[in-house]
């Protein structure tokens, strides 16, 4: 009860809302351990089906009657942990077999990318090599990054739906200057793409977009059930290409219970409720009612863009292709930040953060929005309103400082000729004695916390 509503958690994207029937399906196999695939078949199946429709989503080059190779997480991060080591395990073996060291491993990225790539980097001894955001370029530049690959890299990694403005990278222009670096230097570096967020909008919004199983580099894809997979946080997916891609002897085979079960996961029991609302999510709304759904999202993130900018305090940083958020900054860092404007909000239950820009661009501070299934065109406007309510109370804080200022950033001082004096204060003077004005001000409202 002390906690903030979910759904006017605007800071997340994992999914807060599910149907009715949804939840009761959840409760009903909560008690299920997914790892025991002998007692429970059936959710084994649909976590089996479930990668193969994700596969051939992403258009995985597998026949009808071929299955395809992928496995249920408990999100992106174990998803990425798991590639990661699938792509290290394999580049270990081709140095092996040609006689050369493996203790130099490392992965390219962007700056931009989520925490995860930084401790698969960290747990699994990779080094990470960041390409360098700048302004207004939030995402990661695919020559650089070409540049900065060698015999070392084990892949780069490719972000589809940056945490940071919901921007999709250019996944195709990776391709294609890889594929001339590795044609250059007899390397065969691969892109793993890092689907979390777009993995479910641009198959159903952007159909054309070339970004995964199409580009013959991609050997692997991971998607986050729990964001737009529409699911209730605890699930997510990754795929291979195809077999070759996931050394053997990284899956387990167990049969202590009951059969011989393959298994490749960092953890072990888990429940079985989110294979299976993601399953009944998929079959519930089908292709059309997925694309529906985001459609509905992206329409509110416009509204709620057009909103904002009406106000004519801020910058709209977020792009109309990519994921359906809204991430904007001030246009001028003048009488208040953007962490005070998150701050207020929280007063009419919004909780947006607010966060400045990886280094090179660390100097850009950020308002972001992200548009959920539950979050409504009247939320919105709402949400609006309230931002309007804020900035006004600001403005008139700002014009009582000007005031202020003009008190305190002069002093008059009689000369022999009895002539005044103007005597200006330097700038770190005039903010301490603003402080400390604005101190005041707040010690005289404060009460004891009292009821």
């Amino acid at each position: 009860m002390l906690d903030g509503n979910p759904r006017l958690n605007l800071a997340s994207f994992v999914t807060t809302w599910m149907e009715p029937e949804c939840d009761r399906l959840i409760m009903a196999a909560v008690n299920k351990n997914y790892v025991d695939m002998d007692e429970y078949p059936v959710t084994t199946e649909l976590q089996n089906r479930c990668v193969n429709m994700i596969a051939h989503l992403f258009n995985a080059p597998i026949g009808d009657d071929e299955t395809a190779v992928g496995v249920g997480t408990v999100g992106s991060s174990e998803a990425i942990m798991l590639a990661g080591l699938a792509f290290k395990r394999r580049w270990q073996n081709k140095r092996r077999a040609e006689g050369k060291p493996i203790d130099k491993p490392n992965i390219v990225t962007g700056a931009n990318v989520q925490v995860c790539w930084e401790k698969f980097a960290r747990y699994f001894e990779v080094e990470l090599k960041e390409v360098r955001l700048r302004d207004g370029y939030y995402v990661m530049d695919p020559e650089k990054a070409v540049e900065l690959v060698d015999e070392n890299t084990i892949c780069v990694a490719a972000i589809l739906g940056s945490t940071l403005t919901g921007e999709f990278e250019d996944v195709k222009r990776l391709n294609d200057l890889l594929t001339e670096k590795n044609k250059e230097t007899g390397w065969d570096t691969p892109i793993h793409v890092d689907a979390a967020s777009g993995g479910f909008i641009a198959p159903f919004l952007y159909p054309e977009l070339e970004w995964d199983f199409r580009l013959p580099l991609v050997k692997s894809i991971n998607v986050s059930g729990h964001k737009y997979g529409l699911v209730y946080a605890g699930v997510g997916w990754v795929v291979w290409r195809s077999k070759e891609d996931l050394p053997e002897e990284l899956i387990f085979h167990i049969n202590y219970l009951g059969a011989d079960q393959p298994t490749f996961t960092l953890n072990f029991s888990k429940g079985s409720s989110q294979i299976i609302a993601q399953y009944y999510q998929f079959i519930r709304l089908g292709f059309e009612g997925y694309k529906n759904i985001m459609e509905n999202c992206m329409e509110n993130a416009r509204v709620l863009k057009e909103g904002i900018e009406k106000t004519g305090k801020f910058d709209i940083l977020s792009k109309d292709v990519g994921v359906p958020l809204v991430a904007f900054s001030l246009k001028d860092g003048g009488t208040y930040t953007v962490f005070e404007i998150s701050e207020s909000l929280r007063r009419f239950g919004w909780i947006v953060p607010a966060y400045t820009m990886p280094p090179n661009a660390e100097h850009v501070a950020v308002l972001r929005v992200v548009i959920r299934e539950d979050f409504s065109r009247s939320l919105a406007e709402r949400l609006v309103t309230d931002l309007a309510k804020v900035l006004a109370e600001f403005d008139v804080r700002a014009s009582r400082v000007k005031t202020t200022v003009a008190h305190v950033t002069t002093a008059e001082r009689s000369n022999g000729d009895g002539d005044a004096t103007v005597v200006k204060k330097s700038v770190i003077e005039t903010q301490r004695e603003i402080t400390a004005f604005w101190r005041k001000l707040v010690d005289r409202k404060k009460t004891s916390g009292v009821c």
